[in-house]
């Protein structure tokens, strides 16, 4: 009866401490919706109320996890273009990639979101919540829920660090060694890859802050009316964010100073999900006795798109091989497939990089693939396409565990030695195991860390005082910029006035001196 009693209790206790979150998470990439998931299950699994704003509902999920689900719309069909090749768009430049699909896509994605029926009926109704998080991808018009329901806000990111929200709540941008997240730099420690690192963090924070955003704000007042005033702006609302998790961790990211209330949580998905093998892959990942090789370029890159060069360069390598080969590839059949080649259009990859067969995974060096690599100590061949992958695949080729194919470079012969390199040298499984190990020693795993925060934030009503004081500074204040006018100044002065008076004191000396020459003569 006392063992009763005490379960009652515990289920009391819990229900007190419940909170009704408002978790949105509405982009429409599968990658992202793998990273968003597990903690708005953990959210709900701990006993909160969870409204979930997604694209990919989930089957049977916890009474007390409600989905609000939008069709799935893919960017190229918002903007009114077809889907292109997207290895073609290696071509583009940086600041194209950010302001034709970025930027121009976010509008027309968000335009989209606040305009479905589900949004609208949900914005209708007298809901309440104690905290909203929101993604930070591409919806920052969403950060306005938080003032529509006078709750805190608690942003996440699929992405590791953000550069711009740094500038915006006074995060040290330590340029030098941090990296813009979009854009490759091939030496970043350079002269050149230093002030292509500052151009391009200038070039994005000032297209996001005075153009992007007003579009964004227009949306709001299109779609989300009859707010409190004042209505703040979607800058001062992520300006005064709670809290900011974000994908990345520094026993592979390079390490950078936060703020109390920038907390990292690299790889919550890796290892949540509870995948099985099927009998035959299992079958054929035990039997390879001379190892796997994993290919997959995500959910948005398709082997099958690959151009016929490129294409024929890997079916070769792949038969010039012994090893197993696991191949994702998008359509029914692969001409001329080697023997030794398995496609499929999926694979649960999780579980196959987690197999002791698998010696070496090829993808696209997108950030949820590279961490699950890492998270199971498997060495990657990375050959990035856009945004963040290079930067990825570089950290991962300095730390030793893998190397860069480039895309332009893709030939049968250099294919073949950058597979061999990794394949024929023990070093680099072992720095690939021991990165892995590195990955995993922490007081918390990366999932409990962002729910304890999350939860941390409601027990401090916001915890206020995580934020650092420079979100009510001016930039040139907080920079120390007017310091720095005023001491050059006094330098300056002090220069001045010092050459003004030795200048009077060699006119002293030359009169005196003049004066002396005529007394003389």
């Amino acid at each position: 009866m006392m063992t009763l009693y005490l379960i009652i209790l515990l289920k009391f206790m819990v229900l007190c401490d419940a909170a009704n979150i408002l978790y949105s998470v509405p982009f429409t990439s599968k990658s992202h919706d793998i990273f968003f998931r597990p903690i708005g299950v953990e959210l709900a699994r701990r006993g909160h109320n969870v409204t979930v704003l997604t694209a990919f509902e989930i089957p049977d999920p916890p009474a007390n996890y409600h989905q609000i689900v939008i069709e799935k719309k893919e960017l190229w069909d918002l903007l009114g273009t077809e889907r292109p090749n997207v290895f073609t768009t290696i071509e583009m430049r940086a600041t194209d990639f950010m302001d034709k699909i970025l930027y121009d896509g976010g509008v027309a994605f968000t335009d989209y979101l606040l305009s479905t029926p589900e949004i609208q009926d949900f914005l209708a109704k007298d809901n309440k919540f104690d905290l909203i998080v929101s993604e930070t991808f591409l919806v920052e018009a969403l950060y306005m829920l938080a003032h529509k329901y006078n709750a805190p806000l608690v942003l996440v990111t699929a992405f590791g660090n953000c550069m711009r929200h740094n500038a915006i709540v006074g995060n040290p941008l330590q340029l030098a060694t941090i990296l813009y997240e979009f854009v490759p730099i091939e030496d970043p420690t350079s002269f050149l890859g230093r002030l292509k690192n500052l151009y391009i963090s200038v070039y994005d924070y000032v297209s996001w802050r005075y153009l992007y955003l007003p579009k964004q704000e227009t949306l709001v007042k299109k779609y989300i009316p009859d707010l409190p005033e004042p209505v703040p702006s979607l800058y001062d609302l992520q300006k005064n964010a709670s809290l900011l998790l974000i994908n990345s961790h520094f026993s592979v990211d390079t390490p950078m100073a936060y703020l109390p209330n920038i907390i990292e949580i690299g790889g919550i998905h890796a290892n949540w999900y509870n995948e099985t093998l099927p009998k035959d892959l299992e079958k054929v990942l035990n039997e390879s006795k001379n190892g796997v090789i994993y290919v997959n370029f995500g959910s948005n890159v398709r082997s099958s798109e690959l151009p016929e060069d490129k294409k024929r360069a890997f079916l070769n390598v792949f038969k010039r091989l012994k090893h197993t080969v696991l191949w994702k590839w998008e359509e029914d059949n692969l001409a001329d497939k080697p023997p030794n080649v398995i496609i499929r259009k999926w694979f649960p990859q999780r579980k196959i990089l987690a197999h002791p067969n698998v010696k070496l995974f090829i993808g696209h060096g997108g950030l949820m693939s590279t961490q699950e690599a890492i998270y199971h100590g498997v060495p990657i061949v990375g050959m990035p396409i856009y945004a963040d992958q290079y930067n990825n695949l570089l950290l991962i080729e300095q730390a030793g565990f893998g190397l860069i194919l480039k895309y332009e470079n893709i030939d049968e012969s250099v294919l073949y030695k950058t597979m061999n390199t990794i394949l024929s040298n023990d070093a680099y499984l072992r720095k690939a195991k021991e990165v892995a190990i590195r990955f995993k020693d922490r007081p918390m795993n990366g999932l409990d860390t962002a729910t304890f925060w999350i939860e941390y934030v409601m027990r401090n009503n916001g915890a206020d005082y995580m934020k650092s004081p420079t979100a009510n500074m001016h930039w040139i204040v907080y920079n120390m910029l007017d310091v720095y006018a005023f001491l050059v100044f006094i330098c300056i002065a002090f220069v001045y006035i010092s050459l003004k008076i030795v200048n009077a004191l060699i006119k002293m000396a030359c009169a005196l001196r003049i004066g002396e020459d005529k007394k003389n003569v």
